[in-house]
């Protein structure tokens, strides 16, 4: 048994051999194997029932760890995530070793509350007079929570008759919006046909005057408007919607407004950005995930509401059997009850020792470096020869644009020119992940008509330095420019 647990050890070294603890800029962000010769490689197959030794085991580690993705290096900017928080890291650490869940202070006496405090602190952070809140499995979850606490004010009824005998409910996301409101909106049975899309302006933020356009239309057409989705940064450009105008429509209706800022909370650490998320004091309520810019190990992802106990009224079960109402201890710490999930995993921890030890300054200085490195990005970009800007300028972090190779300068931008363009960007990224130096996302906006261009993500963690960017903008142009094609 001690051998087992000492095998413990042998990871922690391995992790630190393999140069994932932490990722030096010199190491790969990947070994690129495609599928069918990376199945060669570590024999991922269950069909045998012969256990392994320790070396073994540990000779298996090694390979999952050699040829998996190091999301903490510097660049890896393919996704709104990147890097681990190493406060965060022990975090994620003692509460898997623990292996408690988060349901009831029986059972996880001081982590209920520790959520307590870190949503207390949130609710200050973004303005919320008062309210309560909940971690979730990711921020689509989120945004669910928020839809059905959205139905459930709207008429408490829903949770016992149904809908069955309903006017069809119709909730509202803009063009730009993240694709889980189109998920929440099927697995609730509100149907993807009433779920509207809002138009957005040439910066990708919803259209007050288009929300508003389309509440009036759909009442006209005899159905229920009861939730709109707002977003502070956007999936692809990184947008923030004007919370302030759209609370106006939104209070004006009697609609519940929702912020999906589950990428662009971060922001609210910063006292030179914070206000990007101006008006958030008067949403509904609000999902952030601090995993995403800030660094926090996946998962943590945090739902606020405003109204104390709606998460309690809409989601209890009465489960006797857990949730005793005659415990020697103030059960108000048991929180499972106005969950969705009965086992929860202990996401808050994290969170909370990266703010008790970096403290909400500090957090917020990360940030400021994020954001200070992107406009840094944005003003190289724009004066360097053959890089395209898909906006003049940005709100956030995610940068993007178009690399043009020297060949394809100085001609005339035809719709042809344009279709190789498009494909520049997915040849540059295969060369990239096949080098392993750099891994950076490339997407169109087909609603915008746009095909596709990089999306450079740039996180607090770990931090980036301008000499970062030089290198990063040196690559793009050493790949662009050894293109067979076109």
């Amino acid at each position: 048994m001690a051998e087992e647990w000492a095998f413990l050890e042998r990871v922690h070294r391995l992790l630190c051999e393999e140069q994932v603890l932490p990722t030096p800029p010199e190491a790969s962000v990947v070994d690129f194997h495609y599928p069918h010769d990376l199945a060669k490689i570590i024999d991922v197959s269950l069909d045998t029932e012969v256990p392994r030794t320790l070396d073994e085991a540990e000779e298996m580690c090694r390979l999952v760890l050699k040829y998996s993705v190091k999301t903490g290096h510097r660049f890896f900017c393919n996704q709104l995530f990147g890097g681990c928080d190493p406060f965060g890291l022990a975090g994620s650490w003692i509460t898997d070793a623990l292996n408690t869940s988060q349901y009831t202070f029986e059972v996880g006496p001081v982590f209920t509350l520790i959520e307590d405090s870190v949503v207390r602190k949130c609710l200050d952070l973004f303005n919320f007079p008062s309210g309560d809140g909940i971690f979730s499995p990711g921020g689509s979850m989120s945004n669910m929570y928020a839809m059905i606490l959205a139905r459930f004010r709207l008429d408490p009824r829903y949770k016992s008759a149904g809908m069955f005998e309903s006017k069809p409910l119709v909730a509202f996301t803009s063009q730009d919006a993240h694709y889980s409101i189109k998920k929440a909106a099927h697995w609730m049975g509100i149907g993807l046909d009433n779920l509207e899309t809002v138009a957005t302006d040439d910066r990708g933020r919803m259209r007050p005057d288009a929300l508003k356009e389309a509440i009036e239309r759909v009442k006209s057409g005899g159905r229920r408007p009861f939730f709109v989705n707002a977003t502070a940064g956007t999936t692809v450009l990184g947008a923030f919607d004007d919370l302030e105008k759209l609370a106006d429509v939104c209070e004006e209706a009697g609609i519940w407004l929702h912020v999906d800022a589950c990428l662009g909370g971060s922001a609210i650490l910063s006292q030179r950005y914070k206000g990007l998320l101006a008006g958030s004091g008067r949403v509904d309520s609000l999902s952030w995930n601090p995993h995403k810019t800030l660094g926090a190990p996946l998962q943590c992802s945090i739902l606020l509401a405003r109204e104390k106990n709606m998460l309690h009224k809409c989601n209890c079960a009465n489960a006797d059997y857990l949730f005793q109402q005659d415990k020697f201890y103030d059960i108000s710490f048991d929180t499972g009850d106005k969950s969705f999930q009965c086992g929860r995993k202990v996401d808050a921890f994290k969170l909370w020792l990266m703010m008790k030890v970096r403290g909400i300054e500090g957090l917020g200085e990360k940030m400021d470096n994020a954001m200070e490195m992107s406009q840094y990005l944005t003003d190289q970009l724009r004066s360097r020869p053959g890089f395209r800007l898909v906006l003049d300028e940005f709100q956030y972090t995610n940068i993007c644009f178009w690399y043009i190779p020297k060949k394809m300068r100085d001609q005339e931008e035809t719709q042809d020119w344009w279709k190789n363009l498009y494909k520049v960007a997915p040849l540059i990224k295969e060369k990239m992940v096949k080098a392993g130096s750099m891994m950076v996302g490339f997407t169109p906006l087909l609603h915008k008509g746009i095909g596709n261009f990089f999306r450079m993500v740039i996180t607090c963690q770990p931090s980036f330095s301008r000499n970062d960017i030089d290198q990063f903008i040196i690559q793009i142009e050493q790949f662009g420019n050894s293109l067979a094609f076109p």
